[in-house]
């Protein structure tokens, strides 16, 4: 009698249309019997529970590449990644997790040696428009974030939101009062700036003026503390990526940018005063420096020398007091060739 009451067993192509028929009715009826969505909602849950299963094993078995490959092929040629995005909002927090897995391990497959899901984004990318803009509802802002982060995998992906408006509102999202949905927020928009180079220096190229201004002021210099730190941690690892030489060398030949940096260094933080030495030596060390970032140097040369003899590593790092000496002994060498230098 145990094995009649067994889940029945569906085809990764069963599986799919199954499961569609079942989103489709969630989605259009918002009346229905709280009993009937209640089932329907625990069939959807098998479902997605077995397709969780065919992708990533189970203790009795490993994943199947034939069943895997079926079900990838039928989930996207029925175009129910866009289904499932949009009927995220009406699912319970289990079964927006399953599902988020599920979409996450889809993405990776390979049918018949092509990522499918690359080309799918190619004529589906408005997906990403639904996706991003989750961080505006604290509802569904993690797991449309968790999604997204996923999508941005794609090269096509991170070429769309690099060159929309979303990469504008993220300084919005990632100063959102709600910690966990910043945080998030923050995620995704570090995985856009260094997941595929090549395309991150073609949008800094285009986008510089704009997007720094932004980044300075919003970000570093915010007055949340994590967003701060965040902040100048990432300045750091694009700035010191050879991959972003050019934006390096704009960055740091820029008096205004070297006076946000160097209130960082003053920060009350130690943290943040390591991370902003960071980005500090790059405009210290840049051998064709402005005039006026050299006479701010020099003007400010006894509170720099003294911050840097005070400045410790919170553990033990060759690295960081061979470049501490450097940058030391630069600043005690340099000379002000501007007669109006000031301190900043």
């Amino acid at each position: 009698m145990k094995g009649l009451f067994k889940p029945k067993i569906r085809s990764p192509v069963e599986l799919v249309r199954y499961s569609q028929e079942l989103l489709l009715f969630i989605d259009r009826n918002e009346e229905v019997r709280e009993q009937k969505r209640a089932e329907k909602i625990s069939e959807l849950n098998k479902s997605i529970s077995q397709m969780r299963t065919i992708l990533y094993g189970d203790a009795e078995a490993e994943p199947s590449p034939d069943a895997c490959s079926q079900l990838t092929q039928e989930f996207f040629k029925e175009n129910m990644f866009r289904l499932f995005v949009t009927c995220i909002p009406k699912l319970n927090s289990g079964l927006r997790q399953c599902a988020t897995h599920v979409l996450a391990n889809l993405q990776r497959q390979q049918v018949k040696s092509r990522i499918i899901a690359s080309e799918y984004f190619e004529n589906n990318m408005d997906i990403m428009d639904i996706l991003i803009p989750g961080y505006e509802d604290c509802d569904i802002a993690i797991t449309y974030g968790s999604i997204a982060r996923e999508c941005i995998r794609h090269q096509c992906v991170a070429k769309y939101v690099l060159e929309s408006e979303h990469m504008r509102n993220f300084f919005d999202y990632i100063q959102n009062p709600i910690f966990y949905v910043a945080s998030d927020a923050s995620a995704t928009f570090r995985k856009l700036l260094t997941r595929h180079k090549s395309t991150v220096a073609g949008f800094f190229t285009k986008n510089y003026d704009w997007f720094f201004k932004e980044y300075n002021v919003k970000l570093l210099e915010s007055t949340n503390y994590i967003t701060k730190r965040q902040a100048v941690k990432l300045l750091g690892d694009i700035l010191l990526d050879n991959s972003y030489s050019a934006v390096m060398v704009q960055y740091v030949s820029s008096l205004d940018n070297m006076r946000v940096l160097m209130n960082l260094l003053r920060d009350p933080n130690k943290a943040i005063q390591r991370d902003a030495f960071d980005v500090f030596k790059l405009f210290v060390a840049n051998k064709n420096k402005p005039p006026e970032i050299t006479s701010v140097l020099v003007a400010n040369r006894t509170k720099l020398l003294r911050f840097l003899n005070d400045l410790k590593s919170d553990k033990v790092n060759e690295g960081f007091e061979e470049d501490k000496a450097e940058i030391t002994r630069q600043i005690s060498l340099l000379e002000s060739s501007d007669p109006s230098s000031s301190e900043t």
